[in-house]
């Protein structure tokens, strides 16, 4: 038999201050100013935040929501809030001022620790809602604002102990809480464990994950404010790995800059950010010798994105799935040992382009309308439905029962190929696909094919009503600076890359850029509302 020690979140924390004390945690403000700090410090810091919250009267079980940028101040935060046993809820600073007091409220938050300039944005959520409790600006100043009670958190935390008693946290507690984009009606609310966290850090750490070890320097570009950015910073913290933070609107060249200075080695964000590094990098003519890979995800990065980064920069992309609902890493596109002799056309096309394989622990379903499992062919597709230790089992307040199986299953609401090679790929969303005269298209297989033109920058496919078909599929695009494109080019494109006739789009429009929901990826609701 083995030691019964509760997973909970100070197994995360207690490691980097006591075995990686002066490894560096690196914010870039979105100023642009650097702040450094050691994990010794961080350690410090955290517990001084653990007895502020205790001085102000916070309850076990309480919600704390931040409303921040990625930076070290946050990273106390993800630690702080749950090592006190309360819950950290991070809040989206992308949604609207009125689905922000949505969250507040569904949520119950007694308190919120803001960054200064997101003031003025929690001031609107606030006039839907009433305030918490107890308002805290992540600086060591208080903005001039119109709400009352607002304190610094500097002077919040300073003149607390830095030693914090260890508790002992039943690893079935609440810890975090996000709530889903809500593409489809009000957001959702998804409820972390303590348990769920720590697994989900160590699949993040294994080379069956994003493979982060204590040499290693992490620069998540995926915001800490959504779905835990990914796991980075907790798998991060857990081994004692360098930590870069980038706050603020993405600048290409301020972001490959930040790379290549704090020698970065892993990295992750959405395929939105990585076509604009890309053209970056090209235009410097540069490549980063230190960063090994790139996870990316959101969405199913373009095949010709992949192909670039390898060939003309030396830098693998890593393709990952995953949803807010399974915290967010399932599964990771990492090539197979007998893939090794596999040409490197080969090994793209079989691992590179597929949503991966399911991480130790999650388990993997395909299945068609009659709830059997389709077969790994390569072309049947059917919803997919996941579970494991680190997915969800039912929504806050007990929402969105129709997405779960009695046998215990999560249906995600994509749909999924199974290939021979034992990887499944992401076919489309459900409300995404096309059913043009009782036939499927997939919208990702034709945006990718799209965006392999050269005239090309971005495509996103929806469909529209077609009185004779009963949907038929529009391309939306984003020509390259200087470039023309005709409808007639796409479908000639399109057919020559293996597209039958019947699945050509019968109209295209040029736009100046894709609608993006509040996590980066393309909002096809607000292009159907324009087109459909």
């Amino acid at each position: 038999m083995m030691m019964d020690t509760p997973l909970n979140a100070w197994l995360l924390f207690d490691h980097s201050p006591n075995h990686a004390p002066d490894a560096q945690l690196v914010s870039r403000s979105p100023s642009g100013r650097v702040e450094r700090r050691t994990y010794a410090e961080f350690g410090r810091r955290t517990q001084q935040l653990m007895h502020a919250l205790d001085r102000l009267g916070l309850e076990k079980g309480d919600r704390v929501a931040t409303l921040a940028w990625n930076s070290s101040n946050h990273l106390e935060a993800y630690f702080g809030v749950p090592c006190s046993e309360r819950v950290l809820h991070t809040l989206n600073l992308r949604v609207s001022p009125e689905e922000l007091a949505y969250m507040l409220k569904d949520a119950d938050d007694r308190a919120v620790l803001v960054d200064p300039d997101l003031l003025p944005l929690l001031e609107q959520a606030l006039d839907h809602v009433t305030a918490p409790s107890h308002l805290v600006v992540l600086g060591d100043h208080v903005p001039e604002t119109r709400l009352a009670g607002v304190i610094a958190y500097e002077d919040l935390i300073a003149d607390e102990p830095t030693h914090y008693p260890r508790r002992e946290i039943d690893e079935r507690q609440a810890m975090g809480l996000c709530y889903t984009s809500g593409t489809t009606g009000r957001p959702k609310g998804v409820v972390y464990t303590h348990r769920s966290t720590f697994l989900h850090a160590l699949a993040v750490t294994s080379h069956a994950g994003m493979s982060i070890g204590p040499g290693d320097a992490t620069l998540p570009q995926v915001p800490m404010f959504h779905a835990n950015a990914w796991g980075m910073p907790y798998a991060a913290a857990a081994v004692g790995a360098k930590q870069v933070f980038y706050a603020g609107a993405l600048d290409p060249s301020s972001f490959v800059d930040l790379l290549r200075d704090e020698r970065v080695t892993v990295t992750a964000g959405v395929p939105t950010v990585w076509l604009g590094i890309a053209d970056e990098l090209g235009r410097r003519a540069e490549t980063l010798p230190h960063l090994r890979h790139i996870v990316c995800g959101g969405a199913q990065p373009p095949r010709s994105m992949i192909e670039r980064y390898a060939a003309e920069f030396g830098i693998r992309i890593v393709q990952a799935w995953g949803m807010t609902e399974t915290s967010p890493l399932a599964s990771m596109a990492w090539p197979q040992e007998r893939m090794r002799d596999w040409s490197e056309e080969e090994v793209t096309a079989a691992a590179r382009t597929k949503a991966g394989l399911p991480l130790p622990g999650v388990e993997v379903t395909v299945r068609d309308e009659s709830g059997g499992e389709v077969p790994a062919d390569g072309s049947s597709m059917g919803d997919l439905f996941v579970r494991g230790p680190w997915v969800v089992d039912g929504y806050l307040h007990g929402q969105g029962v129709e997405n779960f199986t009695e046998d215990g299953w999560f249906k995600t609401g994509d749909v999924a190929i199974r290939s021979p090679e034992g990887y499944f790929v992401i076919a489309d969303r459900t409300k995404d696909l096309i059913k043009s005269g009782g036939e499927w298209i997939s919208s990702v297989d034709m945006e990718d094919r799209v965006m392999h033109m050269d005239s090309v920058l971005e495509a996103a496919v929806i469909a529209v009503p077609d009185p004779k078909w009963q949907e038929r599929p529009l391309v939306c695009v984003v020509v390259k600076p200087g470039e023309t494109l005709s409808a007639d080019d796409v479908r000639a494109h399109l057919l020559a890359g293996g597209f039958a006739s019947w699945q050509l789009p019968d109209r295209i429009e040029v736009i100046e850029a894709v609608p993006r929901t509040a996590v980066g990826k393309y909002d096809k609701k607000a292009l159907r509302q324009q087109f459909g």
